[in-house]
């Protein structure tokens, strides 16, 4: 169990069991009756041995598992976690958290305080004690990187960044958040796997039909999902990782356009060039000339 003083180090908000840390905590906040206001935040790998137990916590809190499982007892109620999990708790909140030893999570958090702090969560939804599962993980992720950002940036007006951060977050976790349904899980579970097969084989795929048949599934249905779950279809999705990794290429000066674009399985560097325009707005020996 936590502390319940708001006069809190990094020591006592933050777990020991995890590695590959990155967090910030906000000096001064949390204290005083401001509106809302941001105490801490973060990323972290849990190790095998990761284990919360609490009975009570200081503050109110968002969390978020990106990837990995585990096992959450939230209030007395069981939830498996996994990839897109969101939970909340708060004072006189009691949470459970373990993670699975061989798929350990990695997850985000952002602690926060303020008068009217548990009425925002509440007004999205998101009221201590919730748990639901999201999509769109991607855009989940982004937020809670620029988050921590400009939470360790020290900036004039980071305190102030993070709090409409946060606000933008809780809207995005509310309007993602989808039903706990069983079609609901099975469709979106679907919808995750496919999803992941596009990111880790981005480099040979070329189009929607190879998509759906190397994820056995219609690919009618495949479209469905996306319409469902995400802002893009499967094709744009396919194409922006491709693109994503074409930047990263072209950063090296002994890389070629025409060997990038054989890599990534376009016929000619000028298909290749065009499509790379569309997405970023400008050729790729103009991009390499501005990096």
């Amino acid at each position: 169990m936590k502390p319940t003083s708001h006069n809190l180090s990094g020591s006592d908000l933050f777990a020991s069991q995890v590695t590959q840390v990155n967090r910030f905590l906000l000096p001064g906040a949390g204290g005083g009756s401001k509106r809302l206001s941001v105490v801490s935040g973060g990323r972290e790998q849990c190790l095998p041995d990761y284990r919360v137990d609490r009975d009570d916590f200081p503050f109110f809190s968002i969390e978020f598992v990106a990837r990995g499982q585990g096992t959450l007892t939230l209030a007395g109620t069981r939830h498996p976690l996994s990839a897109g999990s969101v939970f909340t708790y708060g004072p006189g909140i009691p949470h459970r958290i373990t993670t699975d030893q061989k798929e350990s999570m990695v997850k985000y958090f952002v602690d926060f305080a303020g008068a009217r702090a548990k009425e925002r969560m509440t007004g999205v939804e998101l009221a201590p004690g919730t748990f639901l599962q999201v999509s769109a993980i991607d855009e989940i992720q982004r937020l809670f990187e620029d988050l921590i950002a400009n939470g360790k940036s020290g900036g004039r007006y980071s305190p102030q960044i993070c709090t409409a951060i946060l606000e933008h977050l809780s809207y995005k976790i509310a309007e993602r958040g989808i039903s706990d349904s069983q079609d609901q899980s099975r469709a979106y579970a679907t919808y995750e796997q496919c999803r992941r097969y596009i990111q880790e084989h981005f480099a040979r795929l070329d189009n929607l039909a190879q998509i759906a048949e190397e994820c056995h599934i219609d690919p009618a249905y495949l479209c469905r999902l996306f319409r469902r779950f995400d802002e893009q279809t499967p094709h744009q999705v396919l194409i922006r990782r491709k693109m994503n990794h074409a930047a990263e290429r072209l950063r090296d000066p002994d890389a070629l356009v025409k060997q990038v674009a054989r890599e990534l399985g376009f016929a000619d560097a000028f298909a290749f060039s065009r499509t790379f325009k569309r997405v970023f707005g400008l050729a790729p020996d103009r991009f390499r000339r501005l990096r």
